[in-house]
């Protein structure tokens, strides 16, 4: 099928001063979307080149126009006052939800098979879009909203496989506990989970926090370039998984898990996310901020041990659901559901049939 993809944001690393979190998976999603035989037209900015330099053109293409497709996939776009709800041109602008409502009424208004990617959990139980039968809405969450289908952040296949857990614990780790990412809708859950550790253990926060006065104690970082996710994770050898209470009623634990746990940093559960027992090991739960302290120092404790790389295997086990290979398969299924459903013939198989 010829796929329309639509996402703000980056394929490579992007640029600092950015809330983007695909970038550790989307770039995975699409490269196996095409070796499955799907050509992919991007239908946003090229924000790699226009922000970032950076000219993926030999690998991607980007079409600003409304070519012809097959399907259409749309990481779900949501009014942000300031931003994208402003007039063309405005300083501060973004267009990425002007352009989304371009490709829903070219695309999807006329039948076309569309996904639905509800990334941030943000489209409305009763959205319209919701009722069309042309029309799927996926989550990233173990258990999706009524009427959703699951379509996880990807984790490549090779990296599930080159994961070593004995090398991995093997690692000098000189952090007890770091947490990488951004403040927003994560205050409770910081307050209540991290904090607390925080108090006892050294530690680091990367990320845009920009209201702090409640922790005097937690030394910020501040944002950090992408490329240095991976080693900063390298470094540390536990985090704390912090959620929004909508994602934490789905299940939906953010592309952190994997990012954390292929680096060898062990991500401890607070309760209430949904599911957390599936893809984090039991030892690795913490009742209440204190119990997280603890946990912290019986890992520091079993560092470099057996017991450190079991850990890691256990964590690595609970990544299969993520595994790359399976959201390609969902995707696949729901592409020939809603061709099927919208009586439409990829075009490729039209022409053969003619």
């Amino acid at each position: 099928m010829r796929l329309g993809y639509s996402f703000w944001g980056f394929l490579g690393p992007g640029i600092v001063d950015t809330p983007d979190g695909g970038r550790s998976h989307r770039r995975c999603l699409l490269d196996g979307l095409a070796t499955r035989g799907h050509e992919l037209v991007l239908l946003q900015r090229d924000r790699d080149l226009d922000e970032a330099g950076h000219d993926l053109s030999d690998r991607h293409r980007w079409d600003s126009a409304l070519p012809d497709l097959d399907a259409l996939v749309l990481e779900w776009r949501w009014p942000i006052a300031g931003r994208n709800v402003t007039p063309c041109g405005t300083a501060g602008h973004t267009c990425d939800l002007h352009r989304q409502h371009e490709l829903l009424a070219h695309y999807t208004g006329v039948g076309l098979p569309t996904i639905v990617w509800d990334k941030d959990l943000r489209l409305p139980a009763g959205h319209p879009l919701r009722g069309q039968r042309n029309v799927a809405v996926c989550e990233a969450a173990l258990h999706p909203s009524p009427g959703s289908r699951r379509l996880l952040f990807p984790v490549a296949d090779a990296a599930l496989g080159h994961a070593d857990p004995v090398a991995l614990s093997a690692l000098p780790r000189r952090l007890p506990l770091v947490y990488v990412g951004n403040q927003y809708d994560r205050d409770d859950a910081f307050d209540a989970w991290f904090a607390p550790a925080a108090a006892r253990h050294a530690h680091l926060v990367a990320g845009k926090w920009t209201r702090r006065e409640r922790w005097p104690h937690v030394r910020f970082g501040g944002r950090v370039g992408f490329p240095r996710v991976d080693p900063l994770y390298r470094t540390a050898l536990a985090t704390v998984l912090l959620l929004p209470a909508r994602y934490a009623r789905a299940g939906q634990i953010t592309q952190r898990l994997a990012e954390s746990v292929l680096a060898g940093c062990l991500p401890l559960a607070p309760p209430g996310i949904n599911g957390s027992l599936q893809v984090v090991p039991a030892a690795l739960h913490a009742r209440d901020g204190d119990h997280a302290a603890q946990r912290v120092a019986q890992v520091q404790a079993l560092a470099g041990t057996p017991r450190h790389a079991a850990l890691l295997a256990g964590c690595l086990a609970g990544l299969e659901p993520f595994r790359l290979s399976h959201q390609l398969d969902a995707l696949d299924t729901l592409l020939e559901e809603l061709a099927h459903a919208s009586n439409r013939q990829p075009r490729a198989a039209a022409r053969t049939a003619r």
